[in-house]
């Protein structure tokens, strides 16, 4: 750490990491059951995937798909642009030092500490795009399931066990998509670093409430888990 980082700023840098760490193992390993929107539309998914199972005409399920891929290559190519400027600003390194040291609601920094928090925010993004390609990458294995699916009828135990398969490799997927997003969220509370460390903790704090609200109190988890009930009422029956 540069000689100026203070007891502060590595309690702040070990927040930002542990929140999104935590949340992240949470969401996407830990929680069992449907409790919120991920775990609502892997359900949902797999109902999906057994219609799609049932239909002739599948142009539909392959559109569906593409624009989700068309998305994960949006934010990979959006992630490059972003990396491209951090990196150029090393070579005005000197100049942003100065603006940002002339702001009046920013803790003045050295210039090893500024080239750190730039490298922070660089090794988000880079880990984000990372994600979105990796993201891109299962969505063209999914078009492959897809395509290899057989055309109805299917004997009802090979349509679930396809369904499950193909649905869990898509829900892979949308694993790696969700973390690039996430980098995101991360990335604009590591900008709090560059005005202090105290407001790098607020901000990491707000996006992890975000982050739960959207997942599991808001207006759109309610209506997705309706959905999602009512299929499994439906599969249930059947």
């Amino acid at each position: 750490m540069p000689s100026d980082a203070t007891p502060l700023d590595l309690i702040a840098f070990v927040w930002l990491l542990g929140a999104w760490t935590a949340f992240t193992l949470v969401q996407d390993y830990l929680l069992e059951g449907r409790v919120a929107v991920n775990q609502h539309l892997t359900l949902i998914r797999s109902v999906w995937m057994e219609r799609m199972l049932e239909r002739d005409n599948r142009i539909m399920d392959s559109q569906l798909v593409g624009h989700t891929m068309n998305s994960c290559t949006f934010f990979a190519s959006t992630t490059m642009l972003v990396l491209a400027g951090l990196v150029g600003s090393f070579g005005a390194i000197e100049r942003v030092h100065e603006i940002m040291g002339g702001l009046s609601f920013t803790v003045r920094t050295s210039r090893e500490l500024l080239e750190l928090k730039v490298l922070v925010l660089m090794g988000i993004f880079v880990f984000g795009f990372f994600k979105f390609t990796w993201a891109l990458r299962q969505y063209n294995y999914c078009c492959a399931l897809l395509g290899s699916a057989p055309l109805p009828p299917v004997p009802e135990a090979e349509r679930k066990t396809m369904a499950r398969n193909i649905a869990a490799a898509m829900t892979l997927a949308v694993k790696a998509f969700n973390g690039g997003l996430r980098s995101y969220y991360f990335a604009l509370a590591a900008l709090a670093w560059f005005i202090h460390p105290g407001v790098l903790i607020a901000a990491t704090a707000f996006v992890l409430v975000v982050l739960i609200r959207r997942q599991a109190f808001s207006r759109t988890e309610r209506v997705i888990s309706a959905q999602a009930d009512a299929l499994e009422r439906g599969v249930t029956k059947q």
